[in-house]
């Protein structure tokens, strides 16, 4: 795929985003966080890992498909975290979504590493999606297990 194919592509995947990002948050508002991340997270794993069949010279209805659901979710965890960082952890949630992201953004780093990683071994990235969406699978059940219940709530029962 030529790189200017490609570069548009993710310039799409960016419009996406920002409407994914304003219906999680409407969402958000209405529904359990942890069951919309569990969602969003699941459906992403499946997309990574099925991404590699996608890949070809030329765009397909299938990779136009993927560059609109995957721009639609990308940033859609962003919303459901937050409000549960503002839930769980009150007048520090600020602070602690500041190292949600931080964490988000040394584990991107290790997964671009580990990816390079593959990639030099195995001579193509396919591993490197399906682990991927692996991941997003287990962050999907591990944002159903955080519990609801107040910081200061779990301090006055005990």
């Amino acid at each position: 795929m030529p790189q200017t194919v490609a570069a548009g592509l993710l310039a799409l995947v960016g419009l996406f985003d920002i409407a994914g990002t304003i219906a999680s948050g409407w969402l958000t508002d209405r529904y359990d966080p942890r069951v919309l991340l569990l969602v969003y997270y699941v459906l992403r794993g499946f997309s990574l890992a099925a991404l590699p069949a996608l890949f070809g010279p030329d765009i397909s209805t299938n990779m136009i498909a993927f560059i609109v659901f995957y721009g639609l979710d990308r940033v859609a965890t962003i919303p459901p975290t937050m409000a549960l960082c503002r839930e769980v952890f009150g007048d520090r949630a600020a602070v602690v979504f500041g190292w949600v992201f931080a964490s988000h953004q040394v584990g991107a780093a290790l997964m671009a590493l580990v990816a390079g990683v593959v990639r030099d071994t195995v001579g193509e990235y396919d591993l490197a999606w399906q682990v991927g969406g692996a991941l997003c699978l287990v962050a999907g059940v591990a944002s159903v297990l955080v519990r609801r219940e107040p910081v200061a709530v779990r301090a006055l029962r005990t």
